[in-house]
Formats: structure tokens, sequence, C-alpha cells
């Protein structure tokens, strides 16, 4: 009997705290926490348009009786969703959003059913998706589906040619599975960045990065006693001012060193051991440090404040 992988997903908060130390004559305060990147959504899938969200609409006669060929299961790399699963005939295997993987439950019967056919999981091997991910669901009628990584797993009826994916995003809901029970070619939400933390830059060593991946310096001309930034007018279209930060929400470096300084406009920027802090507009990916050492002024940062080397 196959294995039943159970899946956890944990979720933490976090609360707003006020910075307690000073520079020179100014306060304390802080910003507000920043939010995680939402799951890019899939696409429809071509021709579902007249399909209910079990797409239903066009599948009739054979397409509705489609079932899965026995034999042992394989991985397709797809050349628009990447690695899927599919079944000894090359047909493409999905999952369905409104089932549950822990425990492992399916929500589609009757209709449903009849355009997405479960797959028996005695009527399955391995092939190449592991033990570790495959196991099987009782169904309502007593039958055994199989399951990849808590999922149960169906063909689409309006697949009738193996290496189709038409069932990829009917009603938002059916996606090709791939062999560790993700949707295929949907972008997981990255695990989001702490509001500060710090990055293994290979040349710079540890610098502080904000929650956009973005790299934070500091300039030699502005002044930690008293606070003071010296980057006005035409310099901040070049060096923008880093913004306050959520003191519970950052790694790797003492909040107590991270302090609130009000710019000559009024606006909030922050600092660290009383360091004003800016990104480069130079920059354009993640981790990118090409502001470093720029008029041997500008230096990415270390977690106590000093130039990075």
């Amino acid at each position: 009997m196959m294995n039943l992988r159970k899946l956890t997903i944990a979720a933490a908060g976090t609360a707003l705290v006020l910075g307690a130390t000073a520079c020179g004559t100014q306060g304390t305060t802080n910003g507000s926490p920043q939010q995680a990147p939402a799951q890019t959504a899939a696409p429809a899938a071509d021709g579902d348009s007249s399909a209910d969200a079990y797409g239903n609409g066009a599948a009739t006669g054979t397409e509705a009786a489609a079932g899965t060929a026995s034999g042992p299961l394989a991985v397709r790399d797809d050349a628009k969703l990447g690695p899927l699963v599919a079944d000894a005939a090359g047909f493409t295997l999905y999952r369905f959003d409104k089932d549950t993987a822990d425990p492992s439950s399916s929500a589609c019967a009757g209709d449903c059913a009849k355009a997405w056919p479960p797959v028996p999981a005695s009527a399955t091997k391995l092939g190449g998706v592991g033990a570790a991910e495959t196991g099987s669901v009782k169904r309502a009628d007593g039958t055994e589906q199989l399951t990849i990584a808590g999922w149960p797993v169906y063909r689409f009826a309006k697949d009738t040619a193996p290496g189709q994916t038409n069932g990829q995003g009917v009603g938002g809901t059916w996606f090709a599975v791939t062999p560790d029970g993700k949707k295929a070619g949907v972008r997981e939400a990255a695990e989001p960045l702490p509001a500060l933390s710090l990055t293994d830059d290979a040349k710079l060593g540890k610098i502080i990065r904000d929650a956009k991946g973005r790299t934070l310096y500091r300039f030699t001309k502005d002044t930690a006693w008293p606070m003071k930034s010296n980057c006005e007018g035409a310099c901040l279209e070049k060096w923008r001012p880093a913004k306050l930060v959520d003191l519970d929400d950052v790694d790797g470096i003492d909040p107590k060193k991270l302090i609130t300084y009000t710019r000559s406009d009024g606006t909030k920027q922050l600092t660290i051991d009383c360091w004003p802090l800016y990104w480069f507009t130079g920059d354009k990916t993640p981790g990118d440090t090409n502001g470093h050492g720029v008029g041997g002024t500008w230096f990415a940062v270390t977690a106590t404040g000093k130039p990075a080397k």
C-alpha cells in the first residue's frame, strides 16, 4: 500500500514596535510592515469558453468516457508548463483546488467525475514519481484514487491525445500536477523577505538588503553626529532614502541600531547606527550592488552600520 504524504501549512504575523535610542536630537518611530507578493494567477485553458468550472459543456461521447492507461507514471517537461505528471499513455494528469491534501479528499463526483475521470490507484505504478509522494484516497463509491503529495489526481476528458493540456486553468481551479503535487505552470508566491535582512554577497560579504531584495547604502558625506543627510536635490534622483520598517520584521540586524531621521522636507528616513540609508536606482535586479564604491563615497552597509569592504 502506498504511503500518504501529509502536508501542513503554517503562518505567522508580526507587530509594530518603536525604536529606543537617539542620534543627536532625532526622535524614533517606525513604518508599516511589507506585504507578501501575491501568487501569479494561471491563464484560462484554451477553448473552454463554453465549459463550466468542471470543464463540462463539450465533453460527450468518447471524451466523457476517457479513462487512464494502466502502467507507470511518467514525468514530462512541457514547453509551457514545465515538469508535469502523465499516465502511461502520455495523458496529462491534473489536480483540483477544491480537493484537499491533508487529509486527502476528493470534491469531484457526478458530472465532475465524467469530465475529470479519477485516476485509479490500482492502475498505476510509480514510474517517474517517487514513492514518498504517492498514495491513495478512498472515494465515495469505494474505489481507490491515486494521490500525489496528498492531492487526488485526474485525467481530463477533453485531452484527446497524449501531451495535450486542455485542462490547465479550467475554472481557475484545475491544473496539471507536478511530481511533488504542486500546480504546473503556476509560480508559487515566494517566501517574503523580512523588512530588513542580510544577504551574503560573494564579494562584499554580509550586507543589508530591504524587503524587495535591494542593497542598501550609506554616503560618506553624511554625518552620524549630528545625524544629517547631505544627499539633496539631484542626488535624490539616483539615491532614494530607505523607508522606515517594522522593527519586529528585521533579521540579523540589531533593531536598536535602526533610528528614524527626519529629512529637511519633513519625510522620514531609516538609518543604522545613525547613518542614513539609501537604495540605488542603478540596481536593476535584487542583489545588485552597482552602487558600491560609486564616486568613492557610496558603500553597501554591514549589520553594524559600517561600509562593506
